[in-house]
């Protein structure tokens, strides 16, 4: 009888057994796997499998599925990081920036930062021209921005979503 999740420790993370990081690793890797191909991959059976994802996916540790597009052949060309420095340091501030980046597509990811600025900003866009209207119109042209400095990506050395699972893993 495969026990498929166990439960959690004092601490509130789930203990996982060598298969389960197995799992998640193959996952990671390729999330359209059928519980078939895992279980080759794994060593379990289908049902077994199948069994663990699930458990997986109700504790949160499989957080969604998504294909990942190349921004390059849709013609989005241009990467940059933005640091964004508010006017004031308050809370309805912090607020209004948050709520204009809920709207801000080209904006991937954001980061509430120590040091010299508040945020930073992963954006893409087409090109040049993009960028400016980002950091002029939409940021700049913001009631809550004081300062904004972007950098341009001229070539991307790694990008991986994949996390350091083999550190956690028993097998080591």
């Amino acid at each position: 009888m495969d026990s498929a999740w166990k439960s959690p420790p004092m601490h509130g993370i789930p203990t996982l057994d060598g298969f389960d990081l197995k799992l998640l690793m193959a996952l990671q890797e390729d999330g359209r796997l059928t519980n078939q191909q895992l279980g080759e991959r794994v060593g379990l059976s289908p049902s077994q499998c199948s069994r663990r994802r699930s458990a997986l996916e109700a504790a949160g540790l499989i957080a969604g599925y998504h294909a990942a597009l190349d921004e390059e052949a849709l013609g989005l060309r241009v990467l940059a990081f933005i640091q964004v420095t508010l006017a004031a340091h308050n809370a309805e501030n912090s607020r209004l920036f948050r709520m204009l980046l809920e709207r801000v597509e080209e904006v991937q990811e954001a980061y509430a930062m120590t040091g010299d600025a508040d945020y930073l900003l992963k954006a893409i866009v087409p090109d040049l021209k993009g960028l400016s209207r980002l950091v002029n119109e939409t940021l700049l042209a913001h009631e809550s921005v004081a300062r904004v400095r972007s950098s341009i990506v001229l070539e991307r050395l790694k990008q991986s979503a994949r996390l350091p699972l083999a550190s956690l893993s028993p097998l080591g």
